[in-house]
């Protein structure tokens, strides 16, 4: 696959909030980073009456593109082989026919849909949002939305992230929230994202199908990921090129490196008991057991990384966290945000003061500004 260089930009903004002494929302970070030049205010923040306390920008020099295609690894790992980048980029994930099951109520400007489709032969159940005005010549831009952990047997599909959907789907985007497999309606048993493929695979396998609707811009298609949904979709970013934007909201496992380091449960779906009665092992403590905690010098924890793969990223990338996210570090975007800099990589990096882990009000409207611009110039 090709490699990108992007020529970009740097912007560090910090402001305050109008009658309080407490720091706004952001920072933003455009990679890679030079020489502090002409002042610039981050996109989508507003002049007001107090100006911004510090503001350094910087633009590179342009450099050539560079194509190289990344030679894969010959190892093969008996246990944990599918979690590899190299044995996804080795797959083909097709769509399938989207099956609309039920009209929902609309929303303002939208419709609303449950559907189903299709992915490794489970029938896989999503909310779907289609703008009442006609497509364009070209198609409507659509975007996956990938949610977070929630326990599979609390998971309801119009009950869950309806403000994210509906300021994306107001914003004029068709949206399609899926119930990954075990989750809803959808078939199939819930693996969690960090130790399995099969989330990944049913959000590319979304997408591979909203390309089958003739009033979708095939290539007009992005990915929203949030919290566990941060590793799912920076993993299928890397796989599969017709995702042409990201946008991560407080995401977690980057390096697996990063999981042992700051911490978090894996929200792994814990296998039924045998016949026996015996318990089974979560697929985490399987790899655990043989390749020992993550550590990116052994062979396998380095196949299974993301920023070790970060070459096959093409495509820009928008992370948003909260310092005071109790629930996922952090330090996790900081250490993403580091490897794409280094790697020339076209990303923006929004930190954000309060908010917490799902970004809430006063910080949310301003986020899903920033998400809604971000995907309107890159899709």
């Amino acid at each position: 696959m090709p490699i990108r260089k992007a020529s970009s930009l740097l912007i560090i903004s910090v402001s305050l909030l109008a009658g309080c002494g407490r720091t706004a929302d952001i920072d933003r970070f455009v990679g890679p980073f030079n020489k502090p030049s002409e002042p610039l205010l981050p996109t989508g923040l507003a002049p007001s009456a107090t100006p911004p306390a510090a503001t350094a920008s910087a633009s590179p020099a342009p450099s050539a593109t560079i194509t190289t295609t990344p030679t894969p690894t010959e190892i093969v790992f008996e246990i944990g082989e599918e979690l590899t980048i190299d044995y996804l980029l080795g797959l083909e994930i097709t769509g399938s026919e989207i099956t609309f099951e039920t009209r929902l109520t609309s929303g303002p400007n939208f419709h609303r849909h449950l559907v189903s489709y299709i992915s490794e032969g489970f029938k896989i159940y999503g909310l779907l949002t289609i703008p009442f005005e006609e497509p364009p010549e070209s198609g409507y831009k659509a975007i996956v939305f990938n949610h977070g952990y929630v326990p599979p047997t609390a998971y309801r599909t119009t009950e869950r992230y309806e403000a994210y959907v509906n300021y994306l789907a107001r914003s004029g985007f068709v949206v399609f929230k899926i119930d990954y497999r075990g989750h809803g309606q959808s078939e199939g048993e819930p693996s969690g994202s960090y130790f399995s493929p099969g989330y990944t695979i049913d959000s590319i396998t979304a997408l591979k199908s909203l390309q089958t609707l003739n009033y979708i811009d095939p290539q007009g298609i992005g990915m929203w990921g949030h919290s566990m949904a941060g590793n799912l979709t920076l993993r299928a970013l890397l796989i599969e090129p017709d995702i042409q934007a990201g946008v991560i909201w407080a995401g977690a496992v980057y390096s697996y490196d990063d999981f042992d380091e700051y911490g978090i449960d894996d929200n792994a779906y814990r296998p039924p008991a045998t016949p026996d009665g015996e318990d089974r092992p979560r697929r985490s403590r399987q790899i655990f057991e043989v390749y020992g905690r993550p550590e990116d010098a052994h062979p396998f924890w380095e196949a299974v990384s993301l920023t070790e793969h970060i070459e096959y990223l093409n495509s820009p990338l928008q992370i948003h966290h909260a310092v005071d996210d109790t629930v996922v570090s952090i330090q996790y975007s900081q250490g993403l945000a580091e490897v794409l800099q280094e790697n020339g990589k076209e990303y923006e990096f929004y930190i954000y003061e309060g908010g917490g882990h799902n970004l809430i009000s006063p910080y949310f409207s301003q986020a899903m500004q920033r998400t809604v611009e971000f995907f309107r110039n890159n899709l």
